[in-house]
């Protein structure tokens, strides 16, 4: 009952509702983009290798998240949310150029830039939004965040394929540019008078102390620290199971690379649920046991990748879906409340960044080692490790409580 009514007044809240369109309305895109650029290299180049190294380009620009969110705390928030998405859409229209092995490399570097341009919006968003909606709410929207963004791998993955069979990778390019284009019209129609960044400016200093803000607000607190480093862990681990997708595809499952489209889709079920879960659940369970049983249930899924059935490879894309975004949630939700609004943009990057940077990395390693080490072995490796993270988080969060209930001498 509780849940549900927060649910309704996250809706309700007109700065929150139409964050939530524009996120559900650029996301249908960057969605079909992200899975059909894997098909479309694949299908090119023939390669499971480039193939995996789309899904790394488009994550690479995290590395640079502190400097990518710095300008969530020098500009106009909405402003720079209705502009990035603009220059997204010029962004992506090159990629009607892409058709031939040869032009690949045009494919890969409008990525990078695709994928740095997410940083800096998903900077803006999440400092603008904490600005705006109520703390006692933001679990609820960033679980609906989840929800609207994760929920697009439902269709977008199956719409992005069919429109590539059909017309080819640049229909899916231009309909990602038209995606971006209606989101700055969403977002040009917050009601946001004044961005929270233009009230309340940093103060003057170096340039690399300005980009380690967010990076020593995070190392200094206990709250915020072990759950960054449960969401990183967590993510490499991710990176992993992105990376061999296409070969789990292929190998073990015996499936035209199409069929990733149906396990993405699959896995977007997963994540709808657990979003329309995360609010009412942290108000219940602590941060890091939440973040820790969604660490359990996305490493089960990924070790049940180790087997053929199509009802396991199925349950596994769900389980992945549930599980992986708890740690995520849990850990923006506090970086959301835990940090003053001048330097909110760029710790909510760097913390992006360092949870997200992780996935980058493997995901460019296991493009390599998927070639040389059995899928089977690679899957099981990251189960088990996932396991193990979430036993961690776990006996921290008991060890926390014990802490705090103890009374002092």
């Amino acid at each position: 009952m509780g849940g549900g009514s927060a649910v309704v007044r996250v809706l309700r809240d007109r700065t929150a509702g139409r964050c939530l369109a524009g996120v559900v309305v650029s996301g249908f895109g960057t969605s079909a983009l992200w899975l059909t650029a894997g098909i479309w290299v694949k299908s090119l180049t023939g390669s499971n290798s480039l193939a995996a190294l789309t899904v790394f380009a488009m994550w690479a620009p995290v590395l640079a998240g502190p400097a990518l969110g710095a300008p969530a705390d020098r500009m106009d928030r909405k402003v720079l949310l209705v502009r990035g998405n603009l220059v997204t859409a010029f962004l992506l229209v090159p990629l009607v150029l892409v058709d031939s092995g040869r032009t690949a490399w045009l494919l890969f570097a409008v990525l990078v830039l695709h994928g740095a341009s997410g940083v800096v919006l998903d900077a803006a968003e999440s400092a603008l939004v904490a600005g705006t909606v109520p703390a006692s709410l933001l679990a609820d929207f960033n679980g609906l965040r989840m929800t609207a963004n994760e929920g697009m791998k439902l269709v977008a993955p199956l719409a992005g394929a069919g429109l590539y069979v059909r017309f080819g990778g640049p229909a899916v390019a231009l309909l990602a540019a038209v995606t971006c284009t209606l989101a700055a019209l969403v977002f040009a129609r917050l009601p946001v008078r004044r961005s929270p960044a233009t009230a309340d400016s940093p103060p003057a200093g170096s340039r690399r102390d300005e980009l380690a803000a967010g990076l020593r607000r995070i190392r200094a607190s206990a709250v915020l620290r072990p759950l960054v480093t449960a969401g990183a862990a967590t993510m490499l681990l991710a990176g992993v199971n992105g990376a061999v997708t296409f070969a789990y595809v292929d190998e073990v499952l015996g499936r035209a690379p199409a069929y990733t489209g149906v396990l993405y889709a699959v896995q977007g079920a997963g994540s709808v649920a657990v979003g329309l879960l995360a609010g009412p659940l942290l108000r219940r369970l602590p941060e890091r046991l939440f973040a820790a049983g969604g660490i359990a249930v996305f490493a089960l899924g990924v070790g049940a990748r180790t087997v053929s059935p199509d009802t396991v490879a199925l349950a596994a894309s769900a389980a992945i879906g549930f599980g992986l975004p708890c740690v995520l949630v849990a850990a923006m939700t506090a970086v959301q409340r835990e940090t003053p609004d001048a330097v909110l943009g760029r710790t909510a990057a760097t913390a992006g960044s360092l949870m997200t940077a992780p996935n980058a990395v493997t995901l460019a390693l296991g493009a390599g080692l998927v070639a040389v080490v059995d899928v089977r072995v690679l899957t099981a490796a990251a189960g088990v490790a996932g396991v193990l993270a979430a036993v961690v988080l776990a006996a921290g969060a008991r060890r926390r409580r014990d802490a705090t209930a103890s009374p002092r001498a």
